[in-house]
């Protein structure tokens, strides 16, 4: 049996000597890169901290010690560690865990977390409700992968450092946060810091020194001698400014250094800060070579480390890079913005081609709005490209900056609608609800790559009075690209075919779905599908136009319902005296679980059976209401080209 298995919770660690924690340490690894290389998921990031998560959970009590992660995507090694080893073949997949920490999985996750920057204000937000009710437990905040580079921790670190409450943060830093600084000098330094001899003695001085009549002159000059030597040598100055007693950096592959430190730093009193220093991807030659490329990965062959070929269509992240190529070429205006995300969001290339027009901001979604503000308002073109569920942490920096102001900032929003395994923290559902409530905001969808393509060409040609956003998923595009860039009529919706009794209107990727649903039900009645490119603004004239030949409108969404384009559309039904039928399928009101996203959206009733079926059977039913009017047969008119029928997946624009 390995010691792994004989693992079921933390306190059975306390039980093992040295070298069996180190044993331990890489049979954790060997299972962490087995786990990922079947479900995928974050890789680098859970192979660097292995040894500091088994350091933290020899060291304190769990689940009566509280452990907050931050980012949440580093916390696999404590789910392993808290009883859910077995489980973690299952990661991420659906019904089976969540790749970040989540309050309903165990009594040990107590803060979920799967955007970053937010431990430090959580843990003292703990430490409070601890000390409120006269409990004694203590409070750490792991922080790290670049969760430092977002001004939610610095605020946290301000109050925390004010407030003297007893906790503990430890900054992973994987040379993604904190800048470099490893040496004999301070780690000798850290050794003497943290040794409870040493703090005895300067505990003594200072009751010593309160003894004499010119005491505060006196332990100010102590302080000031302490804080130069600090200044000199510690990286950790700010933190010691900021209120918290700094520790580090050290090894944080070296366990007995890392268990040694902990103990003699957890009962210390007030806010304490430990900076470990690791290595992404620790112990997976492949991950530590490219720990960006491993930092979130699919499925891959785990002796090679390489994933499986793509076979398919380019994803829409892809056509975004490559077209955000084309307008910086012809456009010395445009300028790209990231948030940590210059792979994520396609823009390697473009940091490569025009590093002097890109910037990787950190995960700083907000900074990222209003520096744009700021180069839009300067006369720049700014291409702010952030996924849709990070996009909210900017929400002010839209509506006050940006939109208040009329600046022709670009949102191009990744990972709009459902995102698969990373589950309900980065499910893009809320972007069209909380976007077309802003005013001077226009909000696009495309329906496929040829489209999103002339969107940014729309959005770099055009002389905007106010904020644009361009939504699009996490996926292929549905079908080959002719790479022609066909104009686009502002605010204006496409006919895929003719008008008709039965209209579906369908925005992004819904639009497949929706001509996929008209093959299937095109032998039971006539259906005219609507591409509503534009969620904001609405076309109301064509809208007008269907009012006035349909009976029974659909809209198609993948979107929340709450605000969204099924809404919007039947409020002006409502409006303009419509009486027949209206449904609108969209994202219920819950947060949608992880898993493969065609099984998600067959979970919520967005796939194309569940489609078709809830169309069959409003059809076949008709309201009272409905009885007594007598709709006027929809006059024919003859496309302006004839739609290609073959396989219904492209159409053109019909004239009303």
């Amino acid at each position: 049996m390995s010691l792994l298995e004989k693992i079921k919770c933390s306190a059975d660690l306390k039980n093992l000597d040295e070298d069996e924690l180190a044993t331990l340490a890489e049979e954790i690894r060997q299972d962490i890169i087995s786990a990922v290389a079947h479900t995928g998921g974050h890789l680098a990031s859970n192979l660097g901290a292995v040894e500091l998560t088994l350091a933290l959970h020899y060291c304190f009590d769990i689940p009566t010690d509280k452990i907050l992660w931050d980012v949440g995507h580093q916390s696999y090694v404590h789910k392993m560690l808290t009883g859910r080893r077995e489980q973690l073949k299952n990661l991420r997949q659906y019904k089976g865990i969540s790749g970040f920490p989540k309050r309903e999985e165990s009594p040990a996750d107590p803060f979920g977390a799967g955007h970053a920057s937010t431990a430090i204000s959580a843990a003292l937000g703990f430490a409070a409700a601890r000390d409120n009710q006269g409990q004694n437990h203590k409070i750490v905040a792991v922080v790290g992968d670049g969760a430092l580079t977002g001004g939610l921790a610095y605020e946290g670190l301000n109050n925390a450092g004010a407030s003297r409450k007893n906790m503990l943060v430890v900054v992973n830093d994987n040379k993604m946060s904190i800048s470099k600084n490893v040496g004999a000098i301070s780690k000798y330094l850290t050794n003497i810091m943290a040794d409870t001899r040493f703090n005895k003695l300067r505990n003594e001085i200072w009751e010593l020194t309160g003894r004499f009549k010119r005491r505060d002159k006196i332990r100010a000059m102590v302080s000031d001698i302490e804080d130069s030597v600090k200044g000199l040598f510690v990286p950790g100055y700010l933190f010691d400014k900021l209120g918290f007693r700094y520790f580090g950096p050290i090894d944080g592959h070296n366990l007995p250094l890392l268990i040694k430190t902990v103990n003699q730093i957890k009962d210390l009193p007030g806010p304490i800060l430990l900076h470990v220093i690791t290595t992404k991807g620790k112990g997976y030659a492949p991950a530590e070579a490219d720990a960006s490329k491993y930092h979130g990965v699919g499925s891959f062959d785990k002796i090679t480390g390489k994933s499986p070929a793509s076979t398919g269509l380019p994803q829409y992240t892809t056509v975004f890079g490559e077209t955000m190529l084309e307008l910086a070429e012809k456009n010395g205006r445009v300028i790209a913005i990231t948030a940590a995300m210059t792979s994520g969001t396609g823009l390697t290339k473009f940091a490569e081609k025009f590093p002097e027009r890109f910037y990787d901001v950190g995960i700083a979604e907000a900074h990222a709005s209003c520096f744009a503000a700021g180069l839009a308002a300067g006369g720049a073109r700014p291409f702010v490209a952030i996924y849709s569920t990070f996009l909210q942490r900017a929400y002010d920096q839209i509506i006050h900056d940006i939109a208040l102001q009329k600046l022709p900032v670009v949102f191009c929003i990744d990972r709009a609608g459902l995102v698969g395994e990373d589950g309900p923290t980065h499910h893009g559902c809320f972007d069209i609800s909380y976007l077309s409530a802003v005013p001077n905001m226009t909000v696009m969808t495309p329906k496929d790559g040829d489209e999103l393509r002339s969107m940014l060409h729309l959005a770099a040609d055009t002389e905007w009075h106010g904020p644009v956003a361009i939504r699009y998923p996490r996926a292929a595009i549905p079908h080959p690209m002719t790479n022609i860039i066909e104009p686009i009529e502002y605010g204006k919706w496409e006919r895929l075919f003719p008008p008709a009794e039965t209209v579906l209107i369908a925005a992004g990727t819904m639009v497949d779905t929706a001509l996929k649903a008209y093959h299937s039900l095109k032998d039971e009645r006539e259906i005219c599908i609507v591409n509503a490119r534009f969620i904001k603004p609405l076309d109301t004239v064509m809208l007008q136009d269907i009012i006035e030949n349909a009976r029974n409108i659909y809209t198609l969404e993948e979107n929340a319902a709450l605000g969204g384009l099924g809404q919007m559309v039947a409020a002006y039904l409502e409006q303009n005296g419509f009486k027949g039928k209206f449904n609108a399928f969209a994202i219920p009101d819950n947060f949608v679980t992880h898993g493969q996203r065609d099984l998600l959206l067959t979970d919520i009733g967005l796939d194309l059976e569940s489609i078709v079926e809830q169309i069959r059977r409003m059809n076949g039913v008709r309201r009272t209401f409905l009885q007594k009017i007598k709709f006027r047969k929809p006059e024919y008119r003859p496309p302006e080209k004839a739609p290609e029928a073959a396989d219904g997946t492209r159409g053109k624009h019909f004239s009303k």
